[in-house]
């Protein structure tokens, strides 16, 4: 079925704003579990390590955010529901696998991440997140 320019503007900005929903409560989530402030390690310590671990996140929540999109099949409530409800379960299984990789490494994870030093764990770390946004995306289809 077509829909109009109107309709897919709607959908289009209804999407967004669960997307950016989800970014926000990803930030806040990766922000409770590490030590610091994000804004200010990421903003004014120019902090990279704080930055990967951040943008993995978001790139997780995204994947998963396209994912519920494309499996909705055009059905913008259902695609927004599915959107919601699989981002908030990324965000919670992200937030397991970051506790279950801290038990599993040396040290504590968080404060590894949000030195000022480049770690080699901040990948690891990352790949984590996207990884468990690509599988959440695949459950959807």
């Amino acid at each position: 079925m077509f829909r109009t320019l109107a309709e897919e503007t709607v959908a289009s900005l209804a999407y967004s704003g669960v997307g950016i929903v989800l970014m926000a409560l990803g930030y806040l989530l990766v922000d409770a579990i590490t030590p610091g402030k994000l804004h200010e390690l990421i903003w004014l310590n120019r902090n990279r390590n704080a930055s990967i671990l951040v943008a993995s996140n978001i790139l997780g929540v995204g994947i998963i955010v396209v994912a519920a999109i494309v499996a909705s099949e055009g059905k913008l409530a259902q695609g927004l529901l599915y959107s919601f409800a699989y981002g908030v379960v990324g965000l919670i299984v992200m937030a397991v696998a970051f506790l279950v990789l801290d038990v599993l490494t040396p040290g504590k994870l968080g404060t590894i991440l949000v030195d000022a030093e480049p770690h080699p764990a901040v990948w690891v770390s990352a790949a984590v997140h996207i990884a468990v946004g690509a599988v959440i995306a695949a459950a959807l289809s």
